[in-house]
């Protein structure tokens, strides 16, 4: 199933805590990218924060992939899970094929 994972910060982060935690964020990251259970990611235009595109098997599985990640499991980014799928609607615009 895919999942939009969206990450805000929930509460500030210091350069010095920045320096501590990166390092480890950006490599868990791209383990998790590679293994195809992060699709695409993006950083946030609107603020700070991510947003993932997820292949998992439930939401429970994506709650506990994010809350694993560095910045997570150290309480300063916060995952808000939403489950999505195909646009179906759009099949009534081919109902008669």
């Amino acid at each position: 199933m895919k999942v939009f994972a969206i990450g805000t910060f929930a509460k500030p982060i210091s350069d010095e805590q920045k320096q501590q935690i990166m390092p480890k964020e950006v490599p868990y990251t791209l383990k998790l990218y590679l293994e195809g259970k992060i699709e695409q990611f993006w950083f946030r235009d609107d603020k700070p924060g991510v947003i993932f595109l997820m292949n998992v098997e439930s939401v429970e599985q994506a709650k506990a992939t994010v809350a694993a990640l560095p910045l997570a499991a150290n309480g300063f980014l916060a995952y808000e899970i939403i489950p999505v799928g195909p646009l179906k609607p759009l099949g009534l615009l081919i109902q008669g094929m």
